[in-house]
């Protein structure tokens, strides 16, 4: 049977053949010094992987090892079933994690102690050897008296290689390693825990900050703890009122009988809801409701007050015009909400003049853009692989489009549909956005770090055309479906410019170049004949965004 730590014979026979010069088992000396060597390395790192590199690096250059590996079991929990690779140093391939109760390993932690294996072939403990190419392996204990951590495996292509001077440079190593290591994982779990506490600290602070009730908080003697941004500027408090006593702040200001509310509060620790009364301010008093709760802390030690002031002026004034706009909003709302982005939204629930139900005139910019080599492409692909170049892609161009103010209006297959222009109307700057938005659209496509069109997928091209006219836009479909669209010889116009347009490229019409001036480079083609129209059309291609 293997030697473990306590029963390692020196009768090896054979010593090895490597490191002949600085082969640390030529005395205890060499030992001692490579750990003095390697201890003060350890004490540079701070981090898990910091000392876990350092262990496993040393380890393998001291002894002249073929291959090691470091496994520690999930959040520093033996029960966790398992041991994953964190770190390995060797030409060869070696688990990717250890089952906990494999021999070796359940025989380490339970006996806290090391395994030597010299050669293949034995009885026990062979998987200690990570690879059929090695023949010795010795297995050291990660641990402290408080915890299991891991092990450290290291495995030799020659048989008998590990003898007692490496045997006990290792075991020391990764004793003083293992403190380390469970120290540094301590430091990382708190330094973790403390992020925390200050991103809750933040938050706490942004929610009190966007409060629109004035908050002050007193500590156990009275005197003023904290304030949040409306108690600054309404009540003109400033750094210099922390630590003043609540009474004296507002002597001046608040009635007696307010005051004395508050004082019977904070001996009482009860808490006291709906105290109205005026604060006298140099401009305008502010009419006001208090509602007063302790504050508590470890056993209800009491730790103050929490002071929450209603401005019932302000309040009358929102209640008034909430009931005014309420049924207005909530029209248009519904209008628009299923098919328009919600920040199109919210500009016209602001503006709800802009729109009406039903079919409207609206002069608009088309957009429609399409996958140039989809058809070939998608002919030889799984469907799931498709949709999910499809998606990559849409999930992208969408936040362009919108990000330029357009409406998406359909996915036709592989093509996109974008209006600009609807449901609001601003001509000159719709066609300047949607030009823009192709320009962006294309650029994106040529960047080497887009994250769709890889693999694969990489030669796919998009063509984009745009054309500007009239139309009729409006909620189309039935009693059961409806949806807010376009429709007009501009849409069918734009559809048939995309299908010109080479990939790569941005297609306008003349009356699209009229509006967008001379903000874009642009280069005339030659004129296309469309489908529907007696002659053929002017068109242009953007080259680039001038201003």
């Amino acid at each position: 049977m293997p030697e473990a730590a306590g029963s390692l014979t020196t009768d090896y026979p054979h010593n090895g053949s490597r490191g002949s010069q600085t082969d640390p088992r030529a005395s205890e000396e060499p030992v001692f010094d490579e750990l003095v060597r390697v201890g003060a390395l350890l004490t540079r790192e701070f981090s898990v992987s910091g000392v876990v590199s350092v262990l496993l690096e040393q380890s393998v250059d001291v002894t002249a090892s073929d291959l090691a590996a470091i496994y520690l079991y999930d959040h520093l929990d033996p029960q966790a079933g398992r041991l994953r690779l964190v770190r390995r140093r060797g030409r060869v391939e070696v688990p990717r994690e250890l089952p906990s109760d494999a021999e070796t390993v359940a025989f380490v932690a339970e006996s806290n102690a090391s395994v030597v294996v010299h050669d293949r072939g034995r009885a026990y403990f062979n998987d200690a050897l990570l690879h059929p190419s090695m023949r010795s392996a010795l297995v050291v204990p990660l641990s402290t008296p408080k915890a299991q951590l891991g092990v450290l495996v290291v495995n030799c292509a020659e048989p008998f290689f590990y003898d007692r001077t490496r045997f006990h440079f290792l075991e020391s190593f990764a004793g003083l390693a293992s403190g380390m290591l469970h120290n540094s994982e301590l430091f990382e779990q708190l330094r973790e825990q403390l992020r925390r506490v200050e991103a809750l600290e933040r938050y706490q602070e942004n929610v009190f900050s966007s409060m629109t009730n004035l908050l002050l908080a007193t500590d156990q003697h009275g005197a003023l703890r904290y304030f949040n941004r409306v108690a600054a500027e309404r009540l003109e408090l400033d750094e210099a009122s922390i630590g003043r006593p609540v009474r004296e702040l507002f002597q001046s200001r608040l009635d007696g009988k307010i005051l004395n509310v508050i004082e019977r509060a904070e001996k009482s620790g009860e808490e006291v809801l709906g105290v109205e009364g005026i604060l006298k301010r140099p401009k305008l008093p502010l009419d006001f409701s208090l509602n007063i709760s302790p504050l508590r802390g470890k056993r209800g030690r009491h730790e103050g007050l929490i002071l929450l002031f209603t401005d019932q002026t302000a309040e009358r004034e929102l209640k008034g015009q909430v009931s005014v706009v309420k049924e207005e909003r909530r029209v248009i709302k519904d209008m628009f909400a299923r098919y328009l982005s919600n920040e199109l939204v919210d500009t016209i629930m602001q503006k709800p003049d802009l729109v009406r139900p039903g079919g409207d005139k609206k002069q608009a910019t088309i957009f429609f853009a399409d996958i140039r080599g989809y058809t070939a492409f998608s002919e030889t692909k799984e469907p799931e692989y498709i949709i999910e170049v499809l998606n990559a892609y849409f999930s992208e161009a969408v936040e362009i489009i919108i990000s330029h103010g357009g409406y998406i209006d359909k996915f036709i297959g592989d093509a996109i549909m974008a209006v600009w222009g609807v449901p609001l109307v601003s001509e000159t700057e719709d066609a300047v956005n949607a030009v823009s938005c192709a320009v962006a659209l294309q650029q994106r496509v040529g960047a080497r770090d887009r994250s769709f069109f890889r693999g694969e997928a990489s030669s796919l091209k998009v063509g984009i055309g745009l054309h500007t006219g009239n139309l009729v836009a409006g909620n189309l479909g039935s009693a059961r479906r409806m949806d807010y669209s376009v429709i007009g010889d501009t849409v069918n116009v734009a559809a048939r410019l995309e299908g010109v347009a080479r990939g790569g490229d941005v297609v306008i019409t003349e009356a699209t170049r009229d509006l967008i001036g001379d903000r874009f480079k642009v280069e005339q083609l030659k004129p296309v004949s469309v489908k529907g129209k007696a002659e053929p059309i002017r068109v242009f291609r953007v080259l680039k965004l001038l201003r």
